[in-house]
């Protein structure tokens, strides 16, 4: 079990040394950082686990709060908030609330916080346990609905563009790739490509989501050479069945080699 505990908080912060030395007596290993976003970003390798201490003018650290949730978009994270009511409202301004895995009040039972981490170190073992998918459309209401869809049997992360989806994969490894053909800046051909291009994405299996089914728009999806094609006005149990499907024809393949 991956017991590493992201915590972002004033470093000078009494409580901020309390939650932390009560953390690593119940043998987490704790990473302190103080509440930027270049503080944040300094953290190559990234724990499930982060708490984010709120103490004092939430809007001073709005930046932090929204970089924190693009890390949460991005990955299966799970993200916790420590403040007064009044500073937990505030934040949710800069970081929604169903993106925050649990949100304590002050004054803080450190006890409290431990099992809140315990049972996030249990989800993340089940969650490891899952095949990888990496959704990438520039529609952030459908990634968020592929994500709900998906998340009951997959990891499932997000990525708003070509870029980002690159960026991740920098760092990342998936299963699977479900790419939006329609983008702009970079469509998804060119992000395709991209990912071919390189040795350490080469082998990912990329399914094509496209919102157009007539006859041009197939062909030039399928000239690509995609796993397959899925559409987005597809019924939703018709998407899990064609993931599902996907994954339980790969395997077969692998049992015949």
């Amino acid at each position: 079990m991956d017991k590493r505990v992201l915590l972002i908080g004033d470093q000078k912060s009494f409580m901020v040394t309390a939650i932390s030395n009560g953390l690593e007596r119940e043998e987490f290993e704790v990473i302190r950082i103080g509440n930027s976003v270049k503080a944040i970003s300094s953290i190559e390798e990234m724990p499930r686990l982060m708490v984010f201490y709120l103490d004092g003018d939430v809007e001073e650290i709005s930046e932090a709060l929204v970089f924190c949730k693009d890390l949460v978009l991005q990955g299966e994270m799970f993200f916790y908030l420590v403040g007064n009511q009044e500073e937990l409202e505030t934040a949710s301004r800069y970081i929604p609330d169903e993106l925050v895995h649990d949100k304590l009040e002050r004054p803080l039972n450190i006890q409290i916080l431990v099992e809140r981490l315990m049972m996030g170190v249990e989800e993340g073992t089940q969650i490891e346990a899952k095949k990888r998918i990496l959704v990438v459309d520039d529609d952030p209401t459908m990634t968020r609905m592929i994500k709900n869809l998906l998340t009951p049997k997959y990891n499932v992360f997000m990525a708003g563009s070509g870029m980002n989806a690159i960026t991740f994969l920098a760092k990342n490894t998936v299963d699977l790739i479900l790419l939006d053909y329609e983008m702009p800046v970079i469509s998804g051909a060119k992000v395709l490509e991209m990912i071919r291009s390189e040795a350490s994405t080469a082998y990912i299996p990329v399914i094509f989501l496209t919102g157009k089914s007539d006859k041009n728009t197939v062909m030039e999806v399928l000239a690509l050479k995609p796993e397959k094609y899925l559409l987005k006005s597809m019924k939703p149990q018709d998407w899990v069945r064609e993931i599902d499907d996907f994954f339980a024809t790969q395997k077969m393949e692998a049992m015949r080699v």
